[in-house]
């Protein structure tokens, strides 16, 4: 039988304590910070919706693993226990271990990109779309028309747009040293990419010969999608929905620290074996042997576990019920969120909501620091703090103004989510107070990490 109550489907092993903080030491703490929720010290956070990278729960079989971690620098068997983890999903030859995501994205993009190149996109997330731009090159964003409309309910807004992508590559081929997609999209609201789209843009990569490229972080979730929400599909094993992604694709980068379900790690893999031995080259230089890659052999066993525990159907249809279960009951109280409902998180749309606050004004950040205030959360601004910043210094809005509150997997229990609801009830219903902020001092790349900020009068 079908219940409405969504269970956990694992029990709490071990507890860690939170502290509870009142609103006046949270007003100082915001002060100290420059109202930047990065900048806060997470001792001072009661529910820490930031990230969902690398703050999920290890299970008990992952921290049985790290027991197994072997620190040999080279040739170690944590190495080929998660070599085999990733092949068995991922099957490309060559796969090369990094620290983190953005590790793999700096690898690449400073191999193949450079002046002059393009680098499409669905979407670019932050890291991604630094890594390009610090090389000189261009990164595009192609997500289909519905991507940037948060109240279309199209079920694949994570999607490339076919013919935008055809009329780039037919003009600029030349210059395209691959094309990536990222799944799922988390710049556009956690959205899944379709099977579907995905041989689309194989077919236009074939008939160009530029090669595709995942940036996977989400891989599992967007297959769940696939599997919920794509004709044909819902009888089919994620895993197997998973290789066939990868099978459309020449290589992929990865942060572990997300549907890896590990605290710390990442790769870039390919077919191309120029192409990878240029990036151990790097890796060499940068990261460390390419059998260890910046990792110890505790974390390759407890990515090769997680990479195992991922594609589980009972833990998937968890993961994806409890974020909508965030989402729909903030939709029941009329606040404005990109629907459908992601994958990692819920994104709330600070620009519907707070209209009155101008995007250069930052409605995202505003709303990010009342949301920490009224209740201890933090949150992450999607918007135009982190994307509006253009490469020539110019500042402009971004496509959209969203507040992130990504779900760390495993860790917080469905009271946890009916007081995070519960504020932001409250914030809500006195949105028309909230006021804009002015940034008093930032980098020129990925500001939004370190900048500094004072509310507007």
């Amino acid at each position: 039988m079908s219940y409405r109550t969504i269970i956990e489907p694992f029990r709490i092993h071990s507890v860690e304590p939170m502290r509870m903080t009142t609103s006046s030491e949270r007003r100082a703490a915001l002060e100290v910070a420059g109202y930047n929720l990065f900048a806060l010290r997470a001792e001072d956070v009661l529910i820490d919706l930031l990230t969902d990278s690398g703050t999920g729960a290890m299970s008990r079989d992952q921290w049985a693993a790290i027991q197994h971690g072997d620190e040999s620098y080279a040739g170690s068997p944590s190495w080929f226990r998660f070599l085999e983890g990733v092949q068995e999903l991922f099957p490309f030859p060559h796969v090369i271990p990094t620290h983190q995501g953005r590790a793999a994205e700096k690898i690449l993009f400073s191999v193949i990109g450079g002046p002059g190149r393009i680098i499409p996109n669905n979407t670019h997330f932050d890291t991604t779309r630094a890594n390009v731009e610090a090389t000189g090159a261009q990164a595009l964003d192609l997500v289909i028309a519905e991507g940037h409309d948060p109240s279309n309910l199209h079920p694949f807004k994570g999607n490339m747009d076919l013919a935008r992508l055809d009329a780039l590559l037919a003009k600029e081929y030349d210059n395209i040293p691959v094309v990536f997609m990222t799944i799922t999209n988390n710049s556009g609201g956690g959205q899944p990419v379709s099977l579907e789209n995905l041989r689309g843009v194989r077919a236009l990569c074939d008939k160009y010969d530029v090669p595709l490229f995942l940036d996977a972080c989400r891989f599992a979730e967007n297959a769940w999608f696939i599997r919920e929400r794509e004709a044909g599909q819902s009888e089919r094993d994620v895993p197997d929905i998973v290789r066939e992604v990868a099978s459309l694709a020449d290589g992929m980068t990865m942060s572990a620290k997300k549907d890896g379900l590990a605290n710390i790690g990442g790769w870039l893999a390919m077919k191309d074996e120029a192409l990878a031995q240029r990036c151990r080259e790097v890796l060499i230089l940068t990261e460390g042997f390419p059998t260890y890659g910046g990792l110890a052999g505790r974390d390759l066993e407890a990515i090769a576990q997680g990479l195992h525990e991922v594609v589980d159907h009972d833990y998937l249809r968890y993961r994806i019920q409890s974020t909508a279960y965030l989402g729909d009951a903030l939709v029941a109280a009329g606040i404005p969120v990109v629907r459908p409902i992601g994958g990692h998180a819920v994104y709330l749309d600070a620009r519907a909501l707070l209209a009155h606050v101008d995007p250069l004004a930052y409605p995202g950040q505003a709303l990010a620091v009342a949301l920490y205030e009224a209740g201890g959360i933090r949150s992450c601004e999607i918007g135009t703090v982190m994307f509006g910043l253009r490469p020539d210094g110019v500042e402009v809005p971004a496509a959209l103004d969203l507040v992130r509150l990504a779900i760390p997997r495993r860790t917080y229990t469905q009271s946890h989510i009916d007081y995070v609801i519960e504020v932001c009830r409250d914030v809500a219903s006195r949105a028309s107070e909230l006021r804009g902020y002015r940034i008093v001092e930032a980098p020129r790349a990925l500001r939004h990490f370190t900048a500094r900020f004072a509310p507007l009068s």
